[in-house]
């Protein structure tokens, strides 16, 4: 039998006369080979012959140049298999494992990646840009607040004041609850010289009356299933950036205290 080894080394140090195909049974090519040894591709080709020998899996190299002698090997009976009658081969053969059923990986929280693009736009002084990535944004998590809040600032800031108000009353709706960023924040300055902002503000920060009474919002206060939404939320506003570690900390105080 052919040796796949021995015909790249015959390739890489003889394949310029063909050597490596006469010993591979291609008399034709071993010939074409001598014939044109003189050219520079013949020893570029012959090379390359030697690395694709080498590489070659050794069942496929069988298969194209001891076809034969690999045909007479797969024709070969396996005795055991024919000694043995089917029912004993089949009870001694070891019974596989069935395999582990797969694990099911918890979902990723993955970040809004239109959340990210409409800071980075509004950062640049892009607010039209901005706004769409936001809505883009609500459309994925129509409850977030931060994305309530951003797109606020950034509807004010193209003095759309109608959309303005909207969005920052969905976010103190939602349990936004910085009012002291709503009286101070740059971007919401527009805001604040409208007439309707005094209105605004009496009312709680929202286009209208807050429907349970100052009272009954500090009986929800007291409450504990009340107050870990609240904290939940304070922790929230600070992850997306709306508060500081000093706001957050002070806003905390303000509800474990009340």
């Amino acid at each position: 039998m052919k040796d796949k080894n021995v015909a790249g080394i015959l390739a890489l140090f003889l394949g310029w006369v063909g050597i490596h195909r006469f010993y591979m049974g291609q008399v034709g090519l071993g010939i074409l080979y001598a014939i044109f040894f003189w050219f520079p591709l013949v020893w570029l080709i012959a090379f390359i012959d030697a690395i694709v020998l080498f590489s070659m899996d050794p069942d496929v190299f069988n298969v194209k140049y001891n076809k034969q002698a690999w045909q007479q090997r797969q024709q070969q009976p396996d005795f055991e298999r024919e000694r043995r009658p089917d029912f004993e081969r089949r009870d001694m053969r070891p019974q596989a494992s069935p395999p582990p059923p797969p694990q099911r990986k918890p979902p990723i929280d993955r970040p809004n990646p239109h959340k990210t693009a409409g800071l980075e736009k509004f950062k640049d002084y892009d607010y039209y840009g901005a706004i769409e990535d936001f809505k883009k944004s609500l459309e994925l998590a129509p409850q977030d607040i931060a994305s309530h809040f951003n797109i606020s600032c950034a509807y004010a800031l193209i003095e759309d004041k109608e959309k303005a108000f909207k969005h920052l009353d969905k976010a103190v709706s939602l349990g936004f609850i910085d009012f002291q960023k709503i009286k101070e924040h740059h971007a919401l300055a527009y805001l604040r010289i409208q007439k309707e902002f005094e209105q605004f503000e009496a009312n709680g920060f929202r286009l209208s009356p807050a429907s349970t009474s100052k009272t009954d919002e500090n009986n929800m206060l007291a409450s504990q299933p009340d107050l870990l939404d609240r904290l939940k939320k304070l922790a929230e506003m600070r992850e997306h950036g709306l508060l500081t570690q000093q706001e957050y900390d002070d806003q905390r105080q303000r509800l474990m205290g009340s």
